[in-house]
């Protein structure tokens, strides 16, 4: 059985407009999103429409959480002190993602899992116990069998950080999917994950980035110079959204 695992869109239709076309070339037996699915992009009523509209499942990611459930972010900032110096450009960026959502749109999220099982696979979107925690691709084979030691299949799949890979630890395989927008590894592709018999593999898919970009220049979305640097570069711009704040 071969599975893809489509995770962190962002709102960024381009690139998730190239996944869909990659994906009829991979042909999965089944298609699951990582959460993450609208803020942070031009893009995310339609990305939420079409995801739904596609029947795929999938879990709740922390963004996704913070739209419908604005304490979570809060709650997550007093014990993250490297979220505090952006802390009023991610509010301002999610208020303006709620509008464009609406009411019935951000009630959707608020039903889906934060676990996904399926044969020999677990995913989560960060961690078992969280959405926001996750362990970085530099984590350590005792962390990584830590965090995810109490999921009972041998391949645990996760996303949040933007940073694919694939790792063979002590109980299990541990392989992240990388995002499809707003990528942290120096690769501006989009990325998603495919499971085939059980064998994860990445694939990064190339889009129009000059259209993406002008996309978010065009829409109402606040703070879009910083997603524009984050999306050019393929790395993190907290700089960018400090001095902009």
């Amino acid at each position: 059985m071969r599975i893809a695992i489509v995770s962190d869109i962002h709102g960024n239709r381009t690139a998730f407009e190239a996944v869909l076309a990659d994906l009829e070339q991979s042909s999965p037996d089944l298609i699951l999103h990582g959460g993450d699915l609208a803020d942070s992009g031009s893009s995310p009523a339609e990305i939420v429409d079409r995801i739904r509209d596609l029947g795929w499942q999938g879990l709740v990611g922390n963004t996704d959480e913070m739209l419908f459930a604005p304490e979570s972010l809060q709650e997550f900032a007093k014990q993250s002190t490297g979220l505090q110096p952006v802390l009023a450009v991610v509010e301002e960026m999610a208020a303006a993602t709620r509008e464009a959502l609406g009411d019935a749109r951000l009630a959707w999220p608020r039903e889906l899992p934060r676990v996904q099982t399926h044969g020999p696979m677990t995913l989560v979107h960060a961690s078992p116990e969280s959405a926001w925690r996750a362990p970085s691709p530099e984590a350590s084979d005792a962390e990584l069998e830590s965090v995810f030691g109490s999921l009972d299949k041998p391949i645990s799949i996760y996303g949040h950080i933007h940073r694919s890979f694939v790792r063979s630890v002590t109980r299990r395989t541990v392989a992240n999917t990388g995002s499809v927008s707003l990528s942290y590894d120096g690769d501006r592709r989009a990325a998603y994950l495919l499971l085939d018999e059980g064998k994860p593999s990445i694939r990064r898919v190339t889009y129009e980035l000059d259209k993406e970009l002008k996309a978010l220049s065009n829409c109402r979305l606040p703070h879009t110079e910083w997603l524009a640097m984050t999306l050019e570069t393929a790395q993190p711009q907290m700089a960018a959204a400090m001095s902009s704040n």
